[in-house]
């Protein structure tokens, strides 16, 4: 029982810490509303699972034979976050009721994990501390461990962004919070570049 505890709380500081895809869970609930921001949450949380189970499967080995692949991926993720951070930057700040369906994709969601070097390092991480013996079964007991940790974490940010929307009904506070939210995901790309 202690291992399962442990993995959770693995997940837990992994799945809860800020970085670009809860940023992007946030920005989507006070833009979007909560329902509408669940699709990233799912598209983000199904993503990293996915990644999960593969680099237990042993995806990551085939990366470190590969290092342009690895490349491409970090550049890939640093410009995607530029690009949501672009679009969080030219929002005008405006909610209207025809907007609440639109909002980050499910794929979308799960592009940022796969592109998301943090989720990269969590699953060699988690890999390396729970299941460093290729158990199967334990791989698969800790990805549903970690499923049920990460859409509650990313949802979480969306809801605290879901319970601000109330507070940023004004374009201008909104502008100026989804402007705050760019600079941090712009930051994240930066820094990610710089650390590569």
């Amino acid at each position: 029982m202690s291992l399962f505890l442990s993995m959770a709380a693995f997940a837990l500081a992994m799945s809860i810490s800020p970085g670009p895809v809860n940023i992007v869970a946030l920005s989507a609930g006070a833009r979007y509303g909560v329902r509408a921001s669940l699709r990233h949450v799912s598209g983000a949380t199904i993503g990293f699972t996915a990644l999960l189970i593969l680099v237990g499967l042993g995806l990551h080995e085939m990366l470190v034979r590969w290092q342009g692949l690895t490349l491409a991926i970090q550049l890939g993720g640093v410009a995607f976050l530029l690009f949501m951070a672009f679009k969080l930057a030219r929002d005008d700040g405006r909610l209207s009721a025809a907007e609440s369906g639109q909002g980050p994709s499910f794929l979308q969601g799960a592009a940022m994990q796969w592109l998301n070097p943090k989720a990269w390092l969590a699953s060699v991480a988690g890999m390396g501390a729970f299941v460093a013996n290729g158990d199967v079964q334990l791989l698969l007991q800790f990805a549903l461990i970690y499923f049920v940790i990460c859409y509650l974490s990313v949802g979480s940010w969306a809801f605290a962004g879901g319970f601000l929307r109330r507070h940023l009904s004004e374009p201008g506070k909104m502008r100026l919070f989804n402007r705050g939210m760019a600079v941090l995901l712009a930051a994240s790309a930066f820094y990610l570049l710089w650390s590569a």
